[in-house]
C-alpha cells in the first residue's frame, strides 16, 4: 500500500482511534504553523503571556494575554526616552518589558514598564543608591500597588534589570480575559479575586 492510499484510508476511516489520530495530527500541524509564524514575526515560538497581577492597571489587567517580541528584534524604548520622542506603548510612554527577576528562570517573570536605563555607579533614582551594574529601572503602571520603582521595593530590590534578563517586549493590544484559562489551570485564581 502506497502513501496516497494510506492517507486516503486514514482520511475516510470511521474508526474512533483513526479519527482521534486525525484530530491529533490536525492540532499538531496547526500548532506547528502558529509557532513558525510567531517565530518569524516576533522571534519567539511561544509569543504570549498572561498577566497575573494588578500591577499594570489600568493599561493591563489580570487575565489579559500579551504578545511578546524577542528583545533581539527590537530596541527597548524607556519611559524617559519615549516621553522625549512622543512614543506611547500600552497607554503610557516607553515599552513594557517581560523580565526574569534577578535572572532566575524558575520564578514568575515580571511585566512592567522600562522607566530609564542606568549605568554602573550612577544613582538608581534621584538621591538613591548607586547601581551595582548597568540595567533598566522598571515600574508597574498601577500607582496604588506599585508606588515605587521595582528596584526600591520587593520586586527587584536594588537590582537593575540586566539586558540578558529581558525575555521580551510587549507588543500589540492585549486580549482581555483569555489568559484566565491558563492562570486557572496553573492554580492561580487571581481572575476570580479581582
Amino acid at each position: 500500500m502506497g502513501i496516497k492510499e494510506t492517507i486516503k484510508e486514514i482520511k475516510e476511516s470511521n474508526n474512533f482511534w483513526v479519527g482521534l489520530l486525525r484530530d491529533f495530527l490536525f492540532v499538531l500541524i496547526v500548532v506547528a504553523i502558529f509557532a513558525s509564524i510567531s517565530y518569524i514575526a516576533l522571534g519567539r515560538f511561544s509569543p504570549m503571556v498572561a498577566v497575573e497581577s494588578k500591577s499594570m492597571v489600568p493599561h493591563l489587567n489580570i487575565g489579559d494575554i500579551i504578545f511578546i517580541e524577542s528583545p533581539d528584534r527590537s530596541k527597548i524604548i524607556t519611559y524617559e526616552d519615549g516621553e522625549k520622542i512622543g512614543y506611547l506603548s500600552f497607554g503610557n510612554y516607553g515599552d513594557v518589558i517581560l523580565y526574569m527577576r534577578s535572572g532566575n528562570e524558575e520564578r514568575t517573570p515580571i511585566i512592567h514598564r522600562a522607566m530609564y536605563y542606568v549605568n554602573k555607579g550612577e544613582p538608581m533614582w534621584p538621591g538613591g543608591p548607586t547601581a551595582p551594574y548597568e540595567g533598566y529601572i522598571t515600574k508597574g503602571d498601577n500607582n496604588n500597588t506599585n508606588p515605587l520603582y521595582d528596584q526600591q521595593g520587593s520586586v527587584s530590590y536594588l537590582q537593575p534589570v540586566k539586558k540578558e534578563w529581558v525575555i521580551g517586549v510587549a507588543r500589540f493590544r492585549p486580549v482581555p480575559l483569555i489568559g484566565c484559562v491558563s492562570l486557572t489551570m496553573r492554580g492561580n485564581l487571581a481572575c476570580f479575586n479581582q
